[in-house]
């Protein structure tokens, strides 16, 4: 049976966009927000929203390997070497600069969509930046000093969890570990009972994972084999938004991808959200010291997103999904980088933030003194 054709893929990634867009705008599920609100906050809910997310990605991409034939391999985020410092310490630098910007790159088309033009001209940036450590004058750097330090999986396995389970004990260690990962975050989700008094949240964590899904599905299993320009990809931002920008100025075909229309759908999903409730207004920056701060932000995020190998939705939902061996460092690098840039505004500046953790533990020491 002939598989869809590329035409078919990247209307579905649009329509795929849209539905995460309208879910997220309606419930407010931000990562840099969920981050913001369990570490500086101590309210759990949207981390474990996210968690919840995760765990039906987990599941559905799961039961497309076992049952769909679904190579992970096909992927970026289990090639066979895997630069694991690097990751992180791009992954490091996409969190703190994520609080400088105030949300991350899908929270900036979020935004876009209900008429943040901040977000806008945050995405050019992030956009070109991305695109630079990717194809431009960037990624000579990127791939000679960062990639060279990738090391090879044991075993010649595939630079998943699952597959390095299975190739230390059994094939059933793998489904083992993804059973007890999804249901671990189920639990502790069903647990948040003001999560589970918040429909339009769970309507948008459950969405999320089946978008995942999806992305899986139609670029994978569902796709016509002999349609060389569709990439095996699901729920990302970083490259997508590159490659949509570059796109844009030279008039590639390539546009009409499962990711670059994923990144318009969510544009316009936010809207539709936003305009139905009401809450569609433009905004724009209050001062040129916020406009620096988000520039910055948003240059060095594409960088960081580059080098991590996605975003907090890419890295933190689509290669959780796979289990790839990435994903526990990138995720635990942008919640640390994020934490980091938390204080740092609270501070005033990184220097402002090192010399008040050096009271504070002057203070403590001299309080255990006495």
């Amino acid at each position: 049976m002939t598989g869809l054709p590329a035409l078919a893929v990247g209307m579905t990634g649009l329509a795929v966009g849209v539905i995460a867009g309208f879910l997220v705008q309606r419930a407010r599920l931000c990562t840099f927000g969920a981050i913001e609100d369990a570490l500086a906050g101590g309210n759990w809910r949207r981390m474990r929203a996210f968690g919840l997310a995760l765990a039906v990605a987990l599941v559905g991409t799961q039961a497309l390997v076992t049952f769909a034939g679904f190579d992970p391999a096909q992927t970026s985020y289990v090639p066979p070497q895997v630069a694991i410092p690097g990751a992180f310490v791009g992954a490091l630098m996409f969190g703190l600069d994520m609080a400088l910007v105030g949300t991350c790159a899908f929270g900036s088309l979020v935004r876009l969509g209900t008429g943040d033009l901040r977000s806008l001209v945050a995405l050019l940036v992030f956009g070109a930046l991305a695109y630079a450590a990717l194809r431009g004058v960037l990624a000579g750097p990127r791939i000679d000093w960062i990639e060279k330090l990738a090391l090879p999986m044991p075993f010649g396995a595939p630079s998943s969890w699952t597959a390095l389970a299975g190739a230390v004990s059994t094939p059933a260690a793998g489904f083992a570990l993804v059973l007890a990962t999804a249901v671990i975050f189920c639990v502790l989700a069903v647990r948040d009972e003001r999560l589970m008094r918040s429909p339009r949240l769970l309507a948008a964590a459950i969405g999320l994972g089946l978008c995942v899904t999806a992305g899986w599905a139609v670029t994978g299993p569902l796709a016509d084999p002999f349609e060389t320009s569709v990439r095996v990809q699901s729920l990302t931002f970083v490259a997508p938004v590159a490659r949509g920008l570059y796109g844009l100025m030279i008039g590639e075909a390539g546009l009409i991808d499962f990711g670059v229309m994923c990144v318009a759908g969510v544009v316009i999903g936010a809207a539709v959200a936003a305009m139905a409730a009401r809450e569609f207004r433009w905004e724009a920056f209050d001062d040129h010291h916020e406009m620096r701060r988000h520039l910055s932000g948003a240059a060095l995020m594409g960088v960081g997103g580059v080098l991590a190998g996605g975003c907090t939705i890419g890295q933190g939902l689509s290669a959780g999904s796979l289990m790839a061996v990435t994903w526990p460092f990138t995720v635990a690098g942008m919640v640390l980088g994020a934490r980091i840039g938390i204080a740092v505004l609270v501070e005033g500046s990184f220097l402002d933030w090192l010399r008040a953790i050096a009271r504070r533990d002057g203070d403590g020491q001299r309080s255990a003194a006495e």
